[in-house]
C-alpha cells in the first residue's frame, strides 16, 4: 500500500513569537502583521521539487502532483481557518528555463495563528521510511525526508513543540553582481530600443547584489527584522528565499478569488511636504499610469478563464510602504469549479508587473538583457491546503541564501518596469529603493 499523509489540527493557547519555533538555518515561514503560519521545526513530511528540464510547465506539474499528494490524505481539522489541516510552502522560478528548483515543502508541524486565535498542525506519513521526492512528473509525489531528531507524533498528538533560542546577532553585506550599476543602465537603454522599435510594450529588467554571511546565521533574525520593518507585506522564508513581498500575485478563500497588482513606484519624501508631492507626483504620471495599466490587463485576461464575476476597481490606489509608494489596483472573483489556487498561479505568473508585455517577446528580452539567472526571485511564493486554497505573493524585495562549507552565500535583486519615456538613471534609482529593506535588514 502507497503512503498517506496524515494530519491534525487542533486549537492551542496563544502563541507571542511563531518564528521562534521555526528552524534557524531553513525556516519555513509564512507572515503578515503576526498572523500567517511557521514550520514548527526542521521535520519534513513531504516534499514535491521540480527541477529544470522537467517534462511540461513546473507549476502545472506542481499542481498535478500536489493533487495525488492530497487526494488520499487523511484530514482532521476542526478549527477550519485559513492554513489549517494539510499545508505547503513553495516557492516557483520566475522562469521555465532557469536552473533553481521549483518547490513545495510539507512541514512535520505547523504553528499558525489568524485574528487572534492559534493552532498546531502535525501532519506525518504512514511510511515508515520517507523519501526526498524530486518531481519530474506529475505521478512523482513521495514523501520528504524526516527530521531524524524530531519525534514522530501519532495523529491525536497535540503537545507544543520547544520554541528554539534565537542564536546571536549577525550583519551581512552585499554589492554589485552579475549586473553592474553601468551595465543596468545600458541594458535599460536597449530595453527603450526595442520598445523603440516595437518588440515589447514593457519590459521589467532586474539587477542583483552578491555577498556572504556567517555559516552560523540564525536566519530568523532576517525574516523577523523584515516582518517587523514591513508589516504591510507578506515576509515569507522557503528553501533559502528570504524576502517580505508587497505584491499578492492571488488569493483564494472558500473559492473567493482576490489579487492585487501593483505596478509604478516612487520613492517616499524625506519630510511631510516632499512625501506630498512624490504621491502626487506618481499618481499624475502617465509613464506610471500606463505601466500600472498593462500589469491590470495582464492580470484580468489570465484570470478570466478560471473565474466567474470577475470585476477589479476603476482607477489605481495609492499604496504606502514605509520607503515607498505604489500604485494598487485590487481585483476578486470567484473560483471556476476544480480550480485551485496552484492552478492560478500557473495562469497569472508571470505578470506583466514583473515580466513586461507582451508576454514572450518580454520574458526573451530579460533573458537576453540580464546577465544572471533569476532563481526564485518574481516567482510566486506562498502556500496551499489540501482544498486548492492558498495565499501567493511574487517574491519581491528578497535574496536566496545558500549555505557553502564555510559561509552563507547571498543573492539579493531589484528591478523595476521599462517602458517608453523610462530614464535610465531614474530606473537604477528606483532599484536602490527597492534594494533597501533587505539591506538595511542584513545590516
Amino acid at each position: 500500500m502507497s503512503s498517506r499523509l496524515v494530519v491534525t489540527t487542533r486549537e492551542i493557547d496563544p502563541v507571542e513569537d511563531p518564528l521562534a519555533y521555526a528552524d534557524a538555518a531553513a525556516p519555513l515561514v509564512w507572515l503578515r502583521r503576526g498572523d500567517g503560519i511557521v514550520a514548527a521545526g526542521s521535520g519534513v513530511a513531504a516534499t514535491i521539487r521540480v527541477p529544470a528540464g522537467a517534462d511540461g510547465i513546473r507549476s502545472a506539474v506542481i499542481a498535478e502532483a500536489w493533487r495525488g499528494l492530497t487526494c488520499d490524505a487523511e484530514i482532521d481539522d476542526p478549527v477550519g481557518l485559513p492554513g489549517t489541516g494539510l499545508v505547503a510552502f513553495g516557492a516557483l522560478t520566475f522562469d521555465e528555463r532557469s536552473s533553481a528548483d521549483s518547490v513545495l515543502i510539507v512541514p512535520s508541524a505547523v504553528i499558525g495563528r489568524h485574528r487572534g486565535r492559534t493552532w498546531l498542525t502535525r501532519i506525518r506519513t504512514t511510511d515508515p521510511d520517507p523519501t526526498d521526492t524530486t518531481a519530474t512528473d506529475p505521478t512523482d509525489t513521495g514523501a520528504g525526508a524526516a527530521d531524524p531528531t524530531a519525534a514522530d507524533p501519532s495523529p491525536t498528538d497535540t503537545g507544543m513543540p520547544d520554541p528554539r533560542e534565537y542564536g546571536p546577532h549577525w550583519a551581512g553585506t552585499v554589492g554589485p553582481g552579475a549586473q553592474s550599476p553601468q551595465g543596468y543602465q545600458d541594458s535599460v537603454r536597449r530595453a527603450l530600443e526595442r520598445i523603440a522599435r516595437g518588440e515589447v510594450s514593457k519590459v521589467v529588467l532586474a539587477r542583483d547584489l552578491t555577498g556572504t554571511i556567517p555559516a552560523a546565521s540564525d536566519l530568523r533574525r532576517l525574516v523577523r527584522a523584515l516582518s517587523t520593518g514591513y508589516p504591510d507585506t507578506w515576509a515569507f522564508a522557503v528553501d533559502g528565499l528570504i524576502g517580505a513581498s508587497p505584491e499578492t500575485l492571488v488569493t483564494v478563500q472558500n473559492r473567493t478569488v482576490t489579487a492585487r497588482v501593483l505596478a509604478g513606484t516612487i520613492g517616499r519624501g524625506a519630510d511631510a511636504d516632499a512625501d506630498t508631492a512624490a504621491s502626487a507626483s506618481l499618481a499624475s504620471s502617465t509613464k506610471d499610469l500606463d505601466e500600472h495599466q498593462y500589469a491590470v490587463q495582464s492580470v484580468l485576461a489570465s484570470l478570466r478563464p478560471h473565474t466567474r464575476a470577475l470585476a477589479a476597481s476603476e482607477q489605481p490606489f495609492l499604496l504606502k510602504l514605509p520607503n515607498l509608494f505604489h500604485l494598487a489596483t485590487d481585483v476578486e472573483g470567484e473560483l471556476a469549479e476544480g480550480g485551485s489556487s496552484l492552478d492560478l498561479i500557473g495562469a497569472l505568473h508571470p505578470t506583466a508587473a514583473v515580466a513586461g508585455t507582451p508576454t514572450d517577446a518580454a520574458i526573451e528580452a530579460i533573458r537576453e538583457l540580464e546577465p544572471f539567472d533569476r532563481g526564485r526571485y518574481a516567482g510566486p511564493v506562498g502556500w496551499v491546503d489540501a482544498a486548492g486554497n492558498g495565499e501567493w505573493a511574487i517574491a519581491l524585495r528578497c535574496a536566496q541564501f545558500t549555505a557553502g562549507s564555510d559561509d552563507i552565500a547571498v543573492t539579493a535583486y531589484a528591478g523595476a518596469g521599462i517602458v517608453s519615456g523610462s530614464d535610465p538613471e531614474s530606473e537604477l534609482l528606483e532599484t536602490r529603493v527597492k534594494f533597501r529593506p533587505l539591506v538595511d535588514a542584513l545590516a
